[in-house]
């Protein structure tokens, strides 16, 4: 009878060690990010756009799997902040493009030692072991 209902066991479920890592890596960022104001998903976008300098909303999203209603508001904050700026696409007014400021690239230098000091605290993966982890998370967010 107790094996009808496995499948609910925690221990059975991938999803749980994937949330509880996640959490705990997001988690290991705060003491970085919270001294310059920054949440994690602040973080993320600035990424993307101190590569990319200006994308749309939907790219924007699509790269870091979120929706437009996590990025509007995190964008409204951010461009209240001075940190972007928010306008519609010439081409097709439906379509707003976030652009990085000089103030949000200023921030680039304040982060650009924190996956290092992440990195020195180490974890318990080999460097072999993280690379397939990398590789694994990757295969799985595109299927």
């Amino acid at each position: 009878m107790a094996q009808e209902y496995d499948q609910l066991l925690l221990k059975n479920q991938l999803c749980f060690p994937l949330y509880a890592c996640g959490r705990k890596i997001v988690n290991s960022y705060t003491p970085y990010l919270k001294p310059l104001g920054l949440t994690y998903t602040q973080y993320v976008v600035f990424m993307v756009l101190w590569e990319k300098e200006s994308l749309n909303v939907g790219q924007l999203g699509s790269t870091l799997h979120l929706d437009a209603g996590t990025l509007t508001p995190l964008l409204k904050n951010l461009e209240k902040a001075g940190y972007v700026t928010r306008t519609r696409s010439k081409e097709d007014e439906r379509v707003t493009i976030v652009s990085i400021t000089d103030k949000g690239n200023e921030l680039k230098e304040l982060c650009k030692d924190i996956p290092l000091e992440l990195a020195k605290k180490g974890s318990s993966l080999t460097e072999k072991e993280a690379r397939e982890l990398y590789t694994l998370l990757y295969k799985f967010l595109e299927s």
